[in-house]
């Protein structure tokens, strides 16, 4: 790798998800206002929203290759936030239980020295099981998913919540889909699996 990459996120799950790669990377928060704006649907917001966190780093990191992915997840028209509280993850999932909700993650690697974006989209859906009041409580004690959006971890007990997943990456709950990122990466010529360079002047 010739330019450093940056990670426009300050979420930890995205970070431990970056690091499967193997490839070395910074990260910054882009502190970046999120709100919908009229009539935008899920997609168009998980773009554009991506979008703007790997463009508002670009000032800071002029010659970087930057990431930027944001979420919107949704269920039965409402949108599924970060809780924030065991009051407000109880009430998210018992809005969820026995329902479908799905996930738009998108994605937008930036090279900020020409300016250069790829971007891509991945939906990913989860069925919930019909859920008693007393299991989403139990679920809320024991893993405590108040900065997760859907107030679940699918890494962990989460996935004793649903009856099916449907998509291509799992990791497109948590935020970063790897398999699409992978794709990106390559298109501004990195490859996780490509083997080191040599230094110049080394044995071959």
């Amino acid at each position: 790798m010739t330019q450093p990459l940056i990670l426009a996120s300050s979420s930890p799950y995205r970070r431990a998800l970056l690091r499967q790669l193997q490839l070395p990377f910074q990260y910054a928060d882009p502190r970046t206002d999120e709100k919908a704006k009229p009539g935008e649907d899920a997609d168009a917001r998980a773009l554009r929203l991506a979008g703007k966190k790997a463009h508002t780093l670009a000032p800071a990191y002029p010659q970087a290759l930057i990431i930027g992915a944001d979420q919107v997840a949704e269920c039965c028209g409402h949108i599924l936030h970060k809780p924030g509280s065991r009051a407000r993850a109880i009430a998210q999932l018992n809005i969820c239980a026995g329902k479908r909700a799905t996930f738009h993650t998108a994605l937008t690697v930036l090279d900020s020295t020409s300016g250069r974006q790829s971007t891509g989209l991945e939906t990913y859906t989860v069925y919930f099981r019909p859920l008693s009041k007393a299991q989403i409580e139990r679920y809320v004690e024991l893993e405590k998913p108040y900065d997760c959006a859907g107030a679940f971890k699918v890494e962990g007990l989460g996935i004793a919540l649903f009856e099916k997943l449907e998509g291509t990456d799992i990791n497109t709950l948590v935020g970063l889909p790897l398999i699409r990122l992978t794709d990106l990466l390559r298109e501004h010529g990195i490859d996780p699996l490509a083997p080191p360079l040599k230094a110049p002047g080394a044995a071959s």
